[in-house]
């Protein structure tokens, strides 16, 4: 299917993205490697009258480091943040992420700014970002905003984002020493997205007990969320497997679980328990 009629714009500068989104309102959207976007457009989901395309702004993507953060630029392909030495070294969850996404196509056009602006609760990096404790750094008329991830995520396709800004880089906490990450996942065999993702960061103490645990979930509720109760149970604790898949039962909590053709809700219940107990042992494995 084709989408409906629009007017393209390429913006040369954040600035001129800006003016374009207010001079346009609600019937404007940015695009920028458009494996999110587009496919909504063509089923008619999404119906723009204008497209504003930043691909072509220089300066928003790339990986570099500022202090003990890292920044990611949201014009970032999937396969640049798959294969950045940074990431690998002080956020690797989000590399392996990004080898999940899609396929080599997708990888090395989709953006990570492209996929978190867009929300999809079935999209692979919000559950790396909210384990991460990210910050989201974005641009509007009246100046920059950073917005904690734990803020960012709204609802469905809906973020803290104004409709007149335009997200500009990802920061991420650089790993302390002994920290192990994963990602697990349970993908739609059509379209590759998560039925059901965690990821899971963990830091050991001298004594190989965790000294902090994170567990970020994405594809069971209406937008990404961290999974406290687990990871307060897990602190502090040896995690063992029989440790890890007791705090790891009802992972999703009090969250309103998403139920649909693909999978109903108790499932996806049952599978979010068992990936977010998987991703934990892998994430204490990798942090030894």
């Amino acid at each position: 299917m084709y989408p409906n009629p629009f007017e393209y714009h390429r913006a040369s500068s954040v600035d001129e993205a800006i003016a374009l989104l207010q001079e346009h309102g609600d019937e404007a959207k940015i695009i920028a490697g458009g494996h999110s976007l587009l496919p909504t457009m063509k089923l008619r989901l999404a119906n723009p009258e204008h497209l504003i395309d930043i691909a072509g702004i220089a300066g928003l993507s790339g990986v570099s480091e500022d202090g003990d953060m890292i920044v990611i630029g949201a014009l970032t392909t999937h396969r640049e943040v798959a294969e950045n030495e940074l990431i690998k070294q002080h956020a690797p969850v989000l590399g392996q992420i990004a080898h999940t996404i899609g396929d080599r196509q997708v990888r090395n056009r989709g953006t990570i700014g492209g996929a978190i602006a867009h929300a999809d609760p079935a999209a692979d990096y919000p559950a790396g970002i909210v384990a991460l404790d990210a910050e989201l750094v974005s641009v509007g008329p009246d100046g920059e905003h950073v917005t904690p991830a734990s803020d960012f995520f709204v609802s469905i396709f809906t973020t803290a984002l104004s409709p007149d800004e335009v997200l500009t880089a990802i920061r991420v906490p650089k790993a302390a020493a002994k920290t192990g990450m994963a990602y697990e996942k349970l993908p739609n065999q059509a379209s590759g997205y998560a039925m059901v993702g965690v990821a899971a960061i963990v830091t050991l103490d001298t004594a190989g007990k965790a000294s902090l645990v994170k567990i970020g979930v994405t594809g069971v509720a209406d937008r990404a969320f961290r999974a406290e109760a687990a990871e307060a149970a897990l602190t502090g604790a040896a995690l063992d497997s029989d440790a890890v898949t007791a705090a790891a039962k009802d992972i999703s909590g009090d969250n309103d679980v998403l139920g649909d053709v693909h999978a109903s809700e108790p499932s996806r219940r049952r599978v979010a328990d068992g990936l977010a107990a998987r991703a934990v042992l892998a994430a204490s494995k990798a942090a030894k």
